[in-house]
């Protein structure tokens, strides 16, 4: 798996039916600390790496926030609005964000594990 840089890749959530999520990865520290600041919406979901807690302030809308481990399972899904600090949780390394419903759609759920494909 290795260390990734800032870009844009696929999520794949590999669940009952496998799907395909765009995604955009934010590495860098730079990348990490703006990361849906200022947004209004994002198409498909924002991977923070390394990451083990978020806040939403300043932000426009609600999340989903899926906490990580190493290996990429989803140790815990939930769901924001802005304004608040979610706590740093044990054993996360990456943090995935997206608008608040999206996940559910997708099969984010806690137990399945994910993949990340084609980064540039």
């Amino acid at each position: 798996m290795g260390r990734w840089r800032d870009g844009r890749g696929v999520l794949v959530v590999h669940g009952p039916s496998p799907t395909e999520v765009p995604l955009e990865i934010a590495a860098s520290y730079r990348a990490r600390a703006k990361g849906l600041l200022g947004r209004s919406s994002v198409e498909g979901a924002l991977l923070l790496s390394p990451a083990s807690g978020i806040h939403t302030f300043r932000m426009r809308m609600a999340i989903d926030v899926a906490y990580l481990s190493r290996d990429l399972k989803v140790l815990a899904v939930r769901t924001m609005v802005p304004g608040r600090l979610g706590l740093p949780r044990v054993r996360a390394r990456h943090v995935l964000e997206a608008e608040a419903g999206a996940m559910a759609g997708w099969g984010v759920v806690a137990g399945v594990r994910v993949e990340v494909v084609g980064v540039s």
